[in-house]
């Protein structure tokens, strides 16, 4: 199995498809077409916009909590794992803990960890 990594163009969208999640790259150095590779520490604290999940006493997902997988156990940048297209989290939407955030589009598609 072929595993992308993930540029800061990723599309991480929450569970309810419509939020979109903006990623911010905390490193600068390695990037795959102009465009920085997301380490370990990127995903969460990331804002969600346009959430469609609302209602009384229902929470839309606003930011990105913890990741609950698809770092790579072989490449870091910097000490930190390498972000890959099989990266799942949760967000801050309701029921809280539950809301799980994924990877639509890895942002680009040359390298692949195998």
């Amino acid at each position: 199995m072929t595993m992308e990594f993930l540029t800061r163009n990723a599309d991480l969208r929450c569970a309810h498809e419509l939020g979109r999640i903006t990623v911010k790259a905390s490193q600068h150095w390695v990037r795959i077409q102009d465009d920085p590779i997301l380490v370990a520490g990127d995903p969460p604290g990331n804002p969600v916009r346009g959430c469609p999940n609302l209602g009384p006493s229902i929470k839309p997902c606003q930011t990105t909590l913890g990741v609950m997988g698809g770092y790579s156990s072989f490449i870091r940048i910097e000490g930190r794992a390498v972000c890959l297209d099989t990266l799942t989290g949760i967000t801050d939407g309701t029921p809280p803990g539950h809301v799980q955030y994924r990877v639509r589009d890895s942002g680009q598609h040359l390298v692949r960890q195998r």
